[in-house]
């Protein structure tokens, strides 16, 4: 049995009395997908930072298989490694694209950026492999020298999903990645996710607030509430039947709607 990618064990992070989370502990196979969900202030955001190594805990550890097979503290590598890992063999999408995207660098210069960042100089390549990725992604090639400036909103999303996904990542952070798109752009882009992580074997780490989106592109779900993790399991087991309190109340809410 193959070791897992990602290890969290009892992570927590502190903002001076209010507790960010707290004794989260879980691992993270090749190939999974985790849904991290709850209300707004529940810590999701946080655990999300902790894991991607943009938030230093304050109690316990997460930790990686590298490439090599050796599975190492985020702690432990030096900040080289950790910028190598974050523009090779991770990617985040953030909700708001122009977090994720040079927004004054052209389409192809934004995915052309990460291959270059892997050691690729050579431009009639970077700009064909920026081609093909903008097709993978459902953009006309021949938007490939404008700027995300002049990209619709789900168009400028699914670029940051492009430029990260071309260094062919294991592992791929996404903070609320259809969040404040249209109802119509958001399915679209769904089904577009659903089929690079299916197509590419990645692992994900989705947080949400969307239980419809957990249910579509994750194995599993941890459910977040007050910096804890009060519920886990199987999307389809606790999306079904939820055995907290608050699992059940978000569950609700959502069938009410």
């Amino acid at each position: 049995m193959s070791a897992p990618l990602l290890i969290a064990d009892n992570l927590a992070k502190f903002y001076g009395a209010r507790t960010g989370c707290r004794d989260v502990s879980f691992t993270l196979d090749a190939g999974e997908v985790l849904a991290i969900v709850g209300e707004s202030g529940s810590g999701k955001t946080t655990l999300l930072n902790l894991l991607s190594g943009r938030l230093a805990p304050d109690e316990g550890t997460t930790s990686y298989q590298m490439r090599d097979g050796e599975t190492r503290d985020l702690a432990s590598l030096s900040e080289a490694e950790r910028r190598y890992l974050a523009r090779t063999d991770w990617g985040f999408v953030h909700q708001d694209a122009a977090q994720g995207l040079r927004m004054n660098v052209s389409a192809g210069g934004n995915i052309g950026e990460r291959l270059m960042g892997i050691g690729d100089r050579h431009y009639g390549n970077i700009r064909a492999v920026a081609e093909d990725w903008l097709k993978r992604v459902e953009i006309d090639p021949s938007r490939i020298d404008d700027r995300p400036t002049a990209y619709s909103g789900g168009m400028r999303q699914r670029l940051q999903i492009a430029r990260n996904l071309v260094t062919a990542p294991r592992l791929v952070f996404m903070d609320e990645p259809t969040g404040g798109l249209d109802v119509s752009v958001q399915a679209r882009l769904l089904d577009l996710i659903r089929g690079l992580v299916a197509d590419l074997g990645l692992a994900v780490v989705l947080v949400t607030h969307d239980l419809a989106v957990a249910r579509l592109l994750s194995h599993r779900v941890l459910v977040m509430k007050n910096g804890e993790v009060i519920e886990s399991g199987l999307t389809d087991r606790v999306l079904d039947d939820p055995q907290a309190p608050y699992t059940q109340l978000l569950v609700s809410s959502v069938l009410a709607a």
